[in-house]
């Protein structure tokens, strides 16, 4: 299966969901999308896959969201959009692909949906939050 995870590796949600594709044996495409940015074309693309707006993919918190004016109801799509392509920090994270589709994977146990296969248990997120027991069942 091929998996492509568009990563922030300051992020702890966003390392989690990697934790887990590589705990599953996957050798997952990583992208670095603070370091390569993003084009308007391929955010439509993936916000049109995993059923998501700007709106909804915008990272109001730790982000410069607030600062540049972009919380408010009246700010448009197309706003939206070319601040996320001028600064890459405002997309929320991690977003991943696989075949069986595209999901902003927050929280970060979300990512097992895309997964044919799941890491062996237990398996905790980096807090100690218990994800997988033993038997390799998700917990909660």
């Amino acid at each position: 299966m091929t998996i492509v995870i568009y990563h922030h590796p300051d992020c702890g949600t966003s390392r989690n969901v990697l934790r887990i594709i590589e705990a599953a044996g996957y050798a997952p495409t990583v992208i670095e999308y603070l370091k390569t940015g993003w084009t308007r074309p391929q955010l439509l693309g993936l916000f049109a896959a995993a059923a998501l707006t700007p709106r909804t993919a915008l990272r109001e918190t730790k982000s410069p969201a607030a600062e540049m004016g972009l919380l408010g109801p009246e700010v448009d799509d197309e706003t939206l959009l070319a601040a996320m392509v001028s600064h890459p920090v405002l997309v929320n994270r991690p977003i991943v692909c696989t075949r069986k589709g595209v999901r902003l994977c927050r929280p970060s146990e979300t990512v097992l949906d895309l997964l044919d296969r799941w890491p062996p248990g237990p398996l905790s997120k980096e807090d100690g939050t218990p994800l997988l027991d033993a038997e390799g069942r998700r917990v909660g």
